[in-house]
C-alpha cells in the first residue's frame, strides 16, 4: 500500500483535533493494509497530557490485536512524535514510523532525540519522513496561525475591558 493512503486518514484525525481546539496531529495504525488502530490529540478535551494521538491509537490496536506487542504495525502520525510517544513506539515494538512532517521543536524521532533508532533499546524502528509535508505542515500553521490571533484578540478585550 501506498503510505500516502494511510496519511491521509492520519490527516483526517488531525482535522478531528483541529475541530476540537487540540494541536491538529493524527495518526493511524495499519496491520496488513488495513488500519487498526486512531487517534488524533485530545489532551485538552481529555484534561489528560498523555492523550496524544499516537499512545490513543496504540491502546487501539492493542485491543484489536489483544495484546500490547504491535510487531509487523506502521505506524502514521502527521507530527514528528514526542520523546513520551517515541517511547511508546518502541515499547509498542511497532515495525514502522512514517512521519509527514518534523517538530524541530520537540520531536524526538530525528529532531531532538531519535529514540525510535537508538541502538542502545531493545527494539529499532524504521523510520520514513516527509509523506504528505505540505500537507501536515499546513494544517499546523493554520491551527497556530489561528490561534495567535484569538490570544491577540482576546488580549485586546481584556485590555478594554479594564
Amino acid at each position: 500500500m501506498d503510505p500516502s493512503f494511510f496519511m491521509k486518514e492520519a490527516l483526517q484525525e488531525a482535522q478531528k483535533a483541529y475541530a476540537l481546539g487540540e494541536v491538529p496531529v493524527g495518526a493511524v495504525i495499519e496491520s496488513n493494509g488495513a488500519i487498526i488502530g486512531r487517534g488524533h490529540n485530545r489532551t485538552e478535551t481529555d484534561k489528560d497530557p498523555v492523550s496524544h494521538a499516537e499512545i490513543i491509537a496504540i491502546r487501539e490496536a492493542a485491543k484489536v490485536l489483544g495484546g500490547w506487542r504491535l510487531s509487523g504495525c506502521r505506524l502514521y502520525v502527521t507530527t514528528e512524535p514526542c520523546s513520551m510517544c517515541a517511547g511508546a513506539i518502541v515499547l509498542a515494538r511497532i515495525e514502522k514510523l512514517f512521519i509527514g512532517t518534523m517538530d524541530p521543536k520537540a520531536g524526538a524521532c530525528g529532531s531532538l532525540a531519535n529514540i525510535p533508532q537508538d541502538q542502545r533499546l531493545n527494539h529499532y524502528v524504521e523510520i520514513e519522513t516527509g509523506i504528505l509535508e505540505e500537507e501536515c505542515k499546513q494544517i499546523m500553521k493554520e491551527f497556530f496561525r489561528e490561534l495567535r490571533q484569538r490570544n491577540k484578540t482576546k488580549r485586546r478585550n481584556d485590555q478594554e475591558d479594564r
